[in-house]
């Protein structure tokens, strides 16, 4: 699927949820693309998944914020591929630095920066550790297994949408 066919349903996707974030946010290594900058040079030209640029193209503009939680050692490589991809302005905030506590930390300033309450967030990784963690502050989380994809997609918004619906019932249920 060329990025305008990936576009277009990824707009067609969105356009069928009534509940969405308003933040999603990205893995950089083997999410949005297939590789560990740590292991790759800055005088290379780097390359997306199929589905990143239609994606992250479809959510902007629907309005819907993007930023980045990476653990990559090597920040400036990661940024130098950002700009190199022509993607670096669509992304509201970007938190790109080694860590081990799986993301916790990063998903802390990025709520810091943006004010934007977790459980408004959708997030994609391809490590389960750091999904497990950041699902525990609220945060809607999507394992990925081969880069983000269009299937992803549709699996994080309507995951999205029944953790809305569910935190909604429980505040009616409370009053």
């Amino acid at each position: 699927m060329g990025e305008e066919k990936v576009k277009e349903e990824a707009m067609r996707l969105i356009g069928i949820f009534q509940l969405l974030p308003r933040l999603v946010v990205f893995d950089l290594d083997y999410t949005l693309w297939p590789f560990y900058c740590e292991c790759r040079s800055k005088r290379e030209m780097p390359s997306l998944y199929p589905h990143a640029e239609g994606i992250l193209s479809a959510l902007k503009d629907r309005g819907i914020g993007l930023a980045i939680a990476s653990r990559s050692p090597t920040p400036d490589i990661a940024n130098t591929f950002l700009n190199k991809l022509s993607i670096n302005s669509m992304f509201v905030t970007k938190e790109i630095f080694s860590s081990w506590k799986h993301k916790t930390d990063h998903f802390q300033r990025i709520h810091s920066r943006t004010g934007i309450p977790f459980n408004s967030m959708l997030f994609f990784d391809d490590e389960d550790r750091n999904i497990q963690a950041v699902s525990k502050m609220g945060v809607t989380s999507i394992h990925v297994d081969n880069g983000v994809s269009v299937g992803a997609l549709r699996q994080g918004l309507t995951e999205f949408a029944e953790n809305q619906n569910a935190s909604e019932l429980k505040k009616k249920k409370r009053k």
